[in-house]
């Protein structure tokens, strides 16, 4: 499997973990492109995309987990700001 192939589906399986939706399928066609459907069978989601715009299009179907920031993050920040001109 690509490079290409394999940061596609792993965008297709972080889609599947956050939506609970274990039937999201991943196609690639013979021009390189790729779609997203619901399941085996189904309607395309969107028409084929580049390998960025349809990572780009995964990612923005459920949105990801809230980012952690510790104190020491939110310190750090407090900093930058202070020194800025």
């Amino acid at each position: 499997m690509s490079g290409r192939a394999t940061r596609a589906t792993t965008a297709v399986d972080r889609l599947k973990v956050r939506s609970g939706n274990a039937k999201y399928s991943m196609s690639r066609t013979g021009s390189g492109h790729f779609f997203l459907t619901e399941g085996a069978g189904q309607p395309p989601l969107c028409a084929p995309l580049e390998l960025d715009d349809f990572v780009a299009f995964v990612n923005g179907i459920s949105p990801g987990p809230p980012r952690r920031v510790s104190k020491l993050d939110v310190a750090f920040e407090k900093q930058l700001v202070k020194k800025t001109p």
